[in-house]
């Protein structure tokens, strides 16, 4: 069974799709882990600058070439890249600025679209993003949207603590990366049109995951 959990930066649906698979002995998967890991990769080839990404540039057959030669895998919940665990690079500012742009290189998107699928084949499985219902999995059996306010979002990855910028900088931040994950070309940001929506604004974690647990177990019956 395939659950798809889409919804915006900060929205919380990292933490809940972990929770509700912990429940209920699925895997998890992060898309944008991956879109992180191999913009982590991209950055350490030297591609570390918003001049570097452009589709249309003379370095796009280098940067899908290392793409296509990240090897990804999910092991006891943390992401490997390469071989070596990259979970806890994968959430600074400097990929924060770098990731929406590269993951809207179409060929990169359907590097990891077929990593992800390659990696649940077959088996229970949450994996959330912000198009698995709408193009990576369009068959999944259940899909939830995530939603939540900018400045709950934004007040969220400031508390994370993972991030040197103000509150303020973080919510222009995520603003900006709605704006561009909203208008990609391909795999935008978009709810599925059988997708349930859950607004987290007001909730917490552990209602949101209840909801989500419960969504699972009705459709597992």
């Amino acid at each position: 069974m395939i659950v798809a959990i889409d919804g915006p930066a900060g929205s919380g649906k990292s933490t809940v799709s972990e929770c509700a698979a912990k429940k209920t002995g699925f895997l998890y998967l992060n898309s944008g882990n991956f879109y992180r890991a191999i913009t982590h990769a991209l950055i350490e080839n030297g591609f570390d600058e918003l001049k570097s990404v452009d589709p249309r540039g003379k370095d796009i057959d280098r940067i899908i070439e290392i793409a296509n030669g990240c090897e990804i895998e999910v092991r006891n919940g943390k992401l490997y890249l390469n071989g070596m665990d990259v979970e806890d690079k994968l959430h600074s500012d400097r990929i924060d600025r770098l990731v929406a742009l590269y993951s809207s290189i179409p060929a990169i998107r359907n590097i990891v679209n077929s990593k992800l699928r390659k990696v649940v084949s077959g088996m229970d499985a949450i994996i959330e993003g912000r198009d698995i219902g709408t193009v990576v999995f369009p068959n999944a059996e259940l899909k939830i949207f995530i939603y939540a306010s900018l400045d709950t979002r934004a007040r969220r990855r400031y508390l994370q603590g993972t991030s040197d910028l103000t509150l303020e900088e973080i919510k222009a931040s995520i603003e900006r990366r709605d704006t561009i994950d909203k208008n990609k070309r391909y795999g935008r940001l978009e709810k599925a049109k059988d997708a349930i929506i859950i607004d987290t604004s007001d909730l917490t974690i552990e209602q949101v995951c209840e909801k989500v647990v419960g969504e699972i177990l009705k459709k597992k019956a």
